[in-house]
C-alpha cells in the first residue's frame, strides 16, 4: 500500500485532471484549469499592461498589410471565432510575439529583416498558432498544477521540492513556449499558409533569415535578444522541423491568391532601424518630434501627427476620436529682426495688445512668453532660439487639450549632440539592383554604424557571403 502521503497528493493531481481537461481547438485533448472567457480577458489585461511599456509603431500602410495578412491567417485557422489584434511595437529587437486570446504582436525590428509578404504570413501563422494551440493556457495549467502539488508536498512532508515558476508571460516571450510547443506552431503556421493560397516554404525561409542573424550576432559580440523558439542548429539540418512543415503539403488552399511584392516594398519604405525615440526613458520619449533644419524638438500628445514646410510645423490630433475636437497647434519659424523681449514681440509684431492668462517662459535656457489671444481665445507663444521667434498658435477647443498643448510647448528645445539616432533616423529604402552593385560598395554609401555589409546581406537574405543578383529588388539603408 503506498503511504498516505503519497495517496494524499495523488487524489490532488487526479481531481485537477478530471476536472481540467478540454479538447483543443488544434485538436486532441490538452490539460487546462482556464476558460475561454478568462483567456480572453486575460489578454485584454496583459495587452493594455503592455502598451504602457512597449510603444506601438505608427505606419498606416504598414498596419494596414499586417491587418490583412493577419485576418488572411486567422479565417483559414482553427480558431477564427475569436477576435484578433494585430499590433506593430515600436522595437528594434527581432521579435513577434502572442498574448492569449488573439493578440499578436511583430516588433519594428524584426520587419527589418522580412523581404517579402510570405514571410511576414509565416511570423503571423506561427505566432497564431500559438494562440489557436492555447499555448499559454497550457503553461497556466501546468504553472498551477506545480503550485498545488508543491503546496501539498509542503503540506504532507514540510519539504518544498518544486517552489513558485518564473513568470509565464515574461518567460514565454523572451524565450518561447520550449521546443514541442515552437515546432507545433510551425506546422500550424505552416498550415495556415498553405490554407490561405501562401507557400508554407516561407516558415522554413524566414527562420533561417533569423537564425542567420542569430548566428552574425554571436560571432560579434553583439548583446541582443534572438527571436524566441530558434533551434540550435540550422533550420535546414532540422529534421523535426522539416517534417511540421511538409505535413502543410496535405492540405489545400481555401482560396489562390495573387501576392504583388510591390505592396511589401511600399509598406516597408521608410520603416526605421535602429532605436526608437518612443523607448527613450521616462515619457518625454513618447512621440517626440524632430526638426532637424531648424535643430529643435519638442513632445507632441501621443498619436498626434505633424505636417511640415521649411519653416512650419502643424501637429494635429488622430482622426476618428474625441481628441478630434482638439484643433491643432502650429509652429512657425520667424526671423527676429531688433532685439525685443518676447512679450513685446508678441504686442508689436503679432500685433495682439494683452494676451490673457499669460506668463513668461524659461526652459532649457531659452526665453519666452505664451497665452491666450482675447479675440481669438486661441493659444498664443513665442520662443527666442537661435536669432528666431518661434511662433505658436493652437486651437484646441477642450481644457484637456488646450493643457496638452502647453504641455508642448514648455517641451520645445534644442536638439542634443547625442540624440542624432533618433533625430536622423536611418531608415530602409528599396531599389533594384543593376548586376554590377554588391554589399560592399552598398555598404560604404550606408549610414549603417555597424558591420553595415553584413547587415545589408542579413536584411536581404544573403547571408554570409551572396551578392545582389541583377534585377533583384533589395534594401538599403540611409
Amino acid at each position: 500500500m503506498f503511504p498516505k502521503t503519497f495517496r494524499f497528493s495523488s487524489t490532488i493531481l487526479l481531481t485537477l485532471t478530471l476536472t481540467a481537461c478540454a479538447t483543443n481547438p488544434t485538436g486532441g485533448v490538452n490539460f487546462v484549469t482556464m476558460s475561454e472567457k478568462r483567456e480572453l480577458d486575460m489578454g485584454k489585461e496583459e495587452h493594455g499592461k503592455l502598451l504602457k511599456t512597449s510603444p506601438v509603431y505608427h505606419n498606416d500602410k504598414l498596419q494596414a498589410l499586417v491587418d490583412k495578412v493577419g485576418k488572411r491567417l486567422v479565417a483559414v485557422s482553427d480558431r477564427p471565432g475569436i477576435e484578433y489584434h494585430f499590433t506593430v511595437i515600436d522595437s528594434a529587437d527581432i521579435n513577434a510575439f502572442a498574448l492569449p486570446g488573439g493578440y499578436i504582436y511583430v516588433n519594428r525590428g524584426l520587419l527589418d529583416y522580412l523581404t517579402s509578404e510570405s514571410q511576414l504570413a509565416a511570423v503571423m501563422g506561427h505566432e497564431i498558432g500559438h494562440v489557436t494551440a492555447r499555448h499559454a493556457v497550457q503553461q497556466v495549467a501546468a504553472q498551477q498544477t506545480s503550485n498545488v502539488l508543491s503546496k501539498a508536498l509542503v503540506f504532507t512532508t514540510g519539504i518544498s521540492s518544486l517552489g513558485d515558476t518564473a513568470n509565464l508571460f515574461g518567460g514565454a516571450l523572451i524565450s518561447g513556449y520550449g521546443r514541442d510547443m515552437e515546432l507545433q506552431a510551425d506546422g500550424l503556421g505552416a498550415k495556415y499558409l498553405t490554407k490561405a493560397g501562401y507557400d508554407p516554404k516561407a516558415m522554413v525561409e524566414v527562420i533561417t533569415v533569423l537564425k542567420s542573424e542569430e548566428d552574425f550576432t554571436r560571432k560579434s559580440g553583439k548583446k541582443a535578444p534572438a527571436y524566441h523558439g530558434l533551434f540550435a542548429t540550422h533550420p535546414s539540418n532540422d529534421v523535426r522541423l522539416q517534417e511540421a512543415v511538409a505535413k502543410s503539403g496535405d492540405v489545400k488552399a481555401v482560396e489562390t491568391i495573387r501576392v504583388d511584392p510591390q505592396e511589401f516594398r511600399t509598406a516597408t519604405a521608410g520603416l526605421q532601424v535602429g532605436p526608437s525615440v518612443q523607448a527613450l526613458p521616462g515619457s518625454q520619449g513618447r512621440n517626440r518630434y524632430y526638426q532637424t533644419l531648424l535643430n529643435y524638438t519638442m513632445v507632441l500628445p501621443d498619436g498626434w501627427k505633424t505636417a511640415e514646410t521649411t519653416t512650419t510645423m502643424t501637429a494635429t490630433p488622430p482622426t476618428g476620436t474625441d481628441a478630434s475636437l482638439g484643433g491643432s497647434l502650429k509652429v512657425e519659424a520667424q526671423r527676429l529682426q531688433r532685439s525685443i523681449e518676447p512679450r513685446e514681440f508678441v504686442r508689436d509684431e503679432l500685433k495682439i495688445a494683452d494676451l490673457q492668462q499669460a506668463e513668461a517662459l524659461s526652459q532649457y535656457g531659452l526665453d519666452g512668453y505664451t497665452g491666450f489671444n482675447p479675440a481669438t481665445g486661441q493659444r498664443v507663444a513665442v520662443i527666442y532660439y537661435s536669432m528666431r521667434a518661434y511662433v505658436f498658435t493652437g486651437t484646441a477647443g477642450t481644457d484637456a487639450m488646450k493643457n496638452a498643448e502647453l504641455e508642448a510647448i514648455k517641451s520645445f528645445r534644442p536638439i542634443a549632440r547625442n540624440e542624432a539616432p533618433y533625430a536622423d533616423p536611418l531608415k530602409i529604402s528599396w531599389i533594384q539592383a543593376d548586376g554590377r552593385m554588391t554589399y560592399a560598395s552598398l555598404a560604404k554609401q550606408s549610414r549603417l554604424p555597424e558591420f553595415p555589409e553584413d547587415t545589408l546581406r542579413l536584411m536581404n537574405g544573403d547571408y554570409p557571403a551572396g551578392e545582389p543578383a541583377a534585377g533583384k529588388w533589395i534594401k538599403i539603408v540611409k
